[in-house]
């Protein structure tokens, strides 16, 4: 019945209750920071996920302010302002019935033009983010603060919770020579900070010299999973539909870079099961759960996508369960899937990766950080602890760095 009960809360989608966390939009428009900008003219950087904690949508709360401040335009990250198109898919510009433009930082430019920021004095920042690095929404935010910096623009971030918590440091980190709009900055892939400190982590590290200015949460704690904070998690893009899917996204987001594993995209658990037509699901669950991975159990799973990779196609792999949210690192598990795929069937993984384009090799690459982790799985013939293990140093001298940028406890 325990066992169930996990595995229920784990599947399912979380009733929320009231909340105990205030958002940053919430405290920007009830503790006077809307006053402090009468008579300025606002640049809103939003999408759908951008709401109060009351689910009122921020770019309606900004359109209708009586605050004296002025929204000259609205620009929309990957996915879109009501964040309706796929991945990949360039968004273009439209006016909404208001007669206010919005304009696309996912489509002909990724960064504010000249064009697009001139009369705006302020760039405000609303949207939530998932925890994990290789998520373009964070790059929009880097970008406009660099072009902000550019010109004298203040930046003010109003700050949303990492839905995997402010503790969790996990993966690899960022090597300069694969930095993209995909990955920017240098943290490990999963970096327990909130958008808006890890704004103040790259004005400062990157001596970016933005007029940074973020409006903290009231009452989000670093231990809290959104789950914990009574808060409505509106999906932040199409695959990404329920509170605990960013947790499943770190743990196989890179998988299904690869090409010819199956994640479940295409199915009602995207990022929450790893498969293929040529595995035996209860060999490798047993394999898995043979290594006690803390915080992990793994379920012998069946399905058939209805989209995209192996649709229509009978695959076998393991359902991830999170028994211990506490314990669990999602990387570290991906590599041990991942290592145990490639020890169980050699010879497939091995024809798999020679028949990787340098296209999929690349944006593999840009998702982990670097080429380290590609290396190791396909040069070493047990390569799961030797993934797990990579660049741990690394991961706590960012732990010490980040000290100085953290705005709760």
């Amino acid at each position: 019945m325990k066992y169930i009960l996990f595995l229920l809360l784990c599947l399912g989608s979380f009733v929320e209750g009231e909340s105990s966390v205030r958002l940053g939009v919430d405290v920007f428009f009830s503790d006077g920071v809307a006053n402090s900008l009468k008579g300025k003219n606002v640049g809103l950087i939003t999408n759908h996920t951008g709401v109060s904690s009351d689910l009122a949508l921020t770019y309606e709360l900004f359109l209708q302010n009586t605050n004296g401040f002025h929204v000259k335009a609205i620009f929309s990250p990957e996915h879109g302002l009501f964040g309706q198109e796929q991945a990949d898919k360039s968004c273009t510009d439209h006016t909404l019935k208001q007669k206010v433009p919005v304009l696309s930082l996912y489509g002909a430019t990724q960064r504010p033009t000249d064009k697009m920021l001139q009369d705006i004095d302020v760039l405000i920042y609303d949207i939530q983010d998932v925890g994990s690095r290789p998520y373009t929404y964070a790059t929009t935010l880097y970008y406009v603060m660099e072009e902000a910096a550019k010109r004298g623009i203040e930046v003010m971030v109003l700050d949303r919770p990492n839905p995997l918590g402010g503790k969790m440091i996990d993966g690899p980190m960022l090597e300069e020579g694969v930095r993209s709009f995909v990955g920017y900055i240098d943290v490990p892939y999963c970096h327990g900070l909130t958008i808006g400190e890890l704004a103040r982590y790259f004005n400062g590290e990157y001596k970016v010299r933005c007029n940074l200015k973020v409006i903290p949460m009231k009452g989000w704690k670093r231990e809290m999973l959104f789950q914990d904070t009574g808060l409505s998690w509106i999906p932040t893009s199409p695959h990404i539909p329920e509170a605990n899917t960013p947790l499943f996204y770190a743990t196989t987001g890179l998988i299904g870079e690869l090409g010819f594993l199956s994640i479940g995209i295409g199915s009602t658990l995207p990022f929450k099961m790893v498969g293929a037509p040529w595995i035996d699901a209860q060999a490798l669950a047993d394999q898995l759960n043979a290594q006690k991975f803390p915080g992990a159990h793994f379920v012998p799973f069946h399905f058939k996508p209805l989209y995209g990779l192996y649709k229509g196609e009978e695959c076998q792999g393991v359902l991830i369960v999170v028994l211990d949210r506490f314990v669990y690192m999602p990387v570290k598990s991906q590599h041990l899937i991942l290592g145990m795929i490639k020890t169980m069937y050699p010879k497939i993984v091995e024809k798999r990766l020679a028949a990787l384009t340098k296209s999929k090799r690349k944006l593999f690459s840009h998702a982990a950080g670097g080429d380290e982790i590609l290396s190791i799985f396909c040069q070493e013939k047990y390569p799961a602890w030797k993934m797990i293990e990579h660049q741990s140093d690394k991961r706590q001298l960012f732990s010490e760095k980040r000290k100085k940028y953290l705005l709760y406890n």
